[in-house]
């Protein structure tokens, strides 16, 4: 889930330097994800059907779809089945690598930043996509820069984005209690910023649409995938995290042996447990901006 930035078009020295500063932030932002993209591919939930059927049921025609920061595919492979085309682009050529290979899903690894020329030539033509899916990624994005290009692609009036992110999955209150404990005392540190808005469910994130027909707000909308786990699957989930890429670069191990111990101990003699990851989704349409 790797994000991409749109460049500007100015004559503005201030404004190239402001650009340039980005694009190195946004490349840092890459590196933490392709350092971990198998564990990213292998331990990252998937996500509900009644997430993309109320997505779909909303967008008049499903004939396009641009998945942006796909990642490895996780949500790709599921809008393949009710739209015609998926585009599912990242910046991470190393986490395509891992994404599956579905037929009518074209994978396109993108720069950072990239022109208006760049957009048009490597994912759509203006106002030809129905849907801009974005899972799990939009909080690392330049949001002012990137909803100026989703307005470009999306048609009007009734074009949708949808973007959602999951928090920290409920399996049962011991192994929960421990999850929670380690996330705020020895995982926060190394969170970036911009993981703040997933810790307020996206309830807070700039989101400039409309509300979709048979809504009257942009969400969040709650929904929750399911999936079975062991241990193993918890602790491989955990250093998908781009904080524990961060703090094994300042030479911090936060799985080290008395924290996998306490997992251990709550986590019991069963083998695999059902892990409950809530889904906050915030979906809008263009109009005719």
């Amino acid at each position: 889930m790797i994000l991409y930035t749109l460049s500007l078009y100015t004559t503005r020295k201030h404004h190239y330097s402001q650009i340039n500063w980005k694009a190195k932030v946004k490349e840092k932002m890459a590196d933490l994800f392709v350092k971990q993209a198998k564990e990213y591919a292998d331990a990252r939930p998937s996500y509900p059907p009644q997430l993309f059927q109320f997505i779909s049921s909303k967008t008049p025609s499903h004939n396009l779809v641009w998945d942006v920061g796909t990642g490895s595919g996780q949500a790709a492979k599921s809008l393949a089945v009710i739209y015609d085309n998926v585009i599912a682009t990242d910046a991470s050529a190393k986490q395509l690598e891992f994404a599956a290979k579905v037929s009518n899903v074209r994978y396109q690894h993108t720069p950072s930043i990239m022109s208006m020329a760049e957009l048009e030539n490597l994912v759509a033509s203006e106002g030809t996509v129905d849907l801009v899916t974005i899972a799990q990624s939009l909080h690392w994005f330049d949001l002012a820069t990137f909803y100026q290009q989703v307005k470009w692609v999306l048609k009007k009036p009734h074009g949708v984005i949808a973007a959602w992110c999951y928090y920290l999955p409920r399996v049962c209150d011991e192994v929960d209690t421990v999850l929670d404990e380690f996330y705020s005392s020895k995982v926060g540190p190394y969170w970036d910023p911009a993981r703040k808005l997933v810790d307020k469910l996206y309830g807070t994130i700039d989101f400039p649409f409309e509300a979709v027909e048979g809504a009257d707000h942009t969400g969040p909308f709650e929904f929750v995938t399911e999936t079975l786990m062991n241990l193993d699957a918890l602790l491989t989930y955990i250093k998908s995290w781009s904080a524990y890429q961060t703090a094994q670069e300042k030479g911090v191990e936060l799985l080290a042996e008395d924290v996998v111990q306490k997992f251990k101990l709550a986590w019991g003699e069963d083998g695999k447990k059902v892990a409950r990851f809530p889904i906050y989704l915030r979906i809008g349409k263009v109009g005719d901006a």
